[in-house]
């Protein structure tokens, strides 16, 4: 009887660690897309940008590389 109570009590600790897992996952996911957009709108930012300014183009990576550094 005390180990059907023990493993009962188990099995209730494991089901609230899956939904709490599950809910982590599905936060990670809605982040995970709008890293996606973002990546998709900064891509159309800069094909936009080098189209209009043809000098963005040779700038661009040099700005990265200032960039960076103060980043990390």
């Amino acid at each position: 009887m005390k180990e059907e109570k023990i493993l009962k009590e188990r099995i209730n600790l494991l089901e609230k660690e899956i939904a709490i897992l599950t809910e982590k996952i599905e936060d990670m996911e809605s982040v995970l897309k709008e890293i996606n957009d973002l990546k998709l709108e900064i891509k159309g930012l800069k094909l936009f940008l080098g189209r209009e300014h043809p000098k963005f183009k040779n700038q661009f990576p040099e700005i990265i590389k200032k960039i960076l550094p103060v980043i990390k």
